[in-house]
C-alpha cells in the first residue's frame, strides 16, 4: 500500500508553495494532504489561537485524519510547516511513517532571523504588517528564488488582514523563533526516519543550522546547491529526487 502524504508549507506562504515539487514527484495514485495552515488562506477559525501550540495540535489532527483511512503517513514541511511536522512528530509518532523538513529545524541555539524578531515585537510587528504592501512582497519573494508566479499568489494573499495577524501570533508564541526551553528539549522523541533537506544559500536558516542538527541527530542532509530558502520551488527536481531516495530507504 502506498504511504499517504502531508505537506505543511511555511510563512508567508500558502499550499501553492508546493506545486513545483508535487509536479516533479509525480505521486500518481498516493493519497496526499497539502492543507493551508489556519487563517492563511481563509479567515482565522473562531476561537483558534494561532500559537505554535494550536498549529501543532491543528496538524496532528491533519495526521489523524490521514492515518484514519490510509495507515501511518509520510509528513513533509518547510520553513513554519516543518518546525510543525517536526512538533506533531514528536506528539504523535505512532501517526509517522517518516518526516522530512527543508530550510528550517527546531533547534535549540537558532535565534531568528531580522523579520522575524521585528513580528515578535509588539507595535513594532503591526507597523511593518501594515508597511508591507503585495506588490513588493512579490518583488522581494522572487528576487530570493521563488517562482514569480507563486510569489504574485502568495503576495496576492498579503490581503488577508488575518493571514498578517496569524502571523505575528505565531512568531510572538515562539518568542521570534526561539525554541531552547520548549520544543527543542523533545527532539530526542522524534521517530528515527527522518530527513534534512536544505537550499545552501539560505538567508533565513543557514545551512549551519541544519548541519548542527544533523550531526546531533544522526539525520541525514541532503544540500541543494544553487537554491536559498525555497529550494522546494526553486530545484523541485533535486528536491523531489531527495525524497524518492529517503522514502524508498525506509
Amino acid at each position: 500500500m502506498t504511504t499517504a502524504k502531508l505537506f505543511l508549507h511555511g510563512v508567508p506562504d500558502s499550499p501553492a508553495i508546493w506545486r513545483p515539487l508535487l509536479a516533479a514527484l509525480d505521486l500518481g495514485d498516493t493519497p496526499v494532504a497539502i492543507p493551508a495552515l489556519p487563517g492563511f488562506t481563509s479567515p482565522l477559525p473562531a476561537g483558534f489561537p494561532a500559537t505554535k501550540e494550536a498549529y501543532a495540535d491543528w496538524a496532528v489532527g491533519q495526521a489523524e485524519a490521514l492515518v484514519a483511512a490510509h495507515g501511518p503517513i509520510d509528513i513533509v514541511g518547510h520553513d513554519w510547516g516543518a518546525l510543525i511536522a517536526q512538533r506533531a512528530a514528536m506528539l504523535r509518532p505512532d501517526l509517522i511513517r517518516s518526516w522530512a523538513v527543508s530550510n528550517a529545524v527546531i533547534d535549540p541555539d537558532y535565534r531568528g532571523h531580522r523579520i522575524a524578531r521585528i513580528w515578535n515585537t509588539p507595535l513594532l510587528g503591526e507597523i511593518f504588517m501594515a508597511l508591507s504592501k503585495p506588490a513588493k512582497l512579490a518583488e522581494g519573494l522572487a528576487a530570493q528564488g521563488m517562482p514569480a508566479d507563486i510569489a504574485r499568489e502568495e503576495a496576492a494573499q498579503w490581503a488577508n488582514k488575518d493571514k498578517r495577524r496569524a502571523i505575528l501570533k505565531l512568531y510572538r508564541s515562539a518568542k521570534g523563533l526561539s525554541f531552547e526551553h520548549d520544543w527543542a528539549r523533545d527532539i530526542g522523541k522524534l521517530p528515527a526516519n527522518g530527513a534534512l533537506i536544505w537550499g545552501a544559500g539560505d538567508p533565513y536558516v543557514e545551512l549551519s543550522v541544519a548541519q548542527r542538527f544533523a550531526a546531533n541527530a544522526g539525520t541525514p542532509l541532503t544540500v541543494i546547491e544553487g537554491a536559498g530558502h525555497w529550494a522546494i520551488a526553486e530545484r523541485p527536481v533535486e528536491v523531489a529526487a531527495a525524497l524518492r531516495g529517503f522514502w524508498a530507504s525506509l
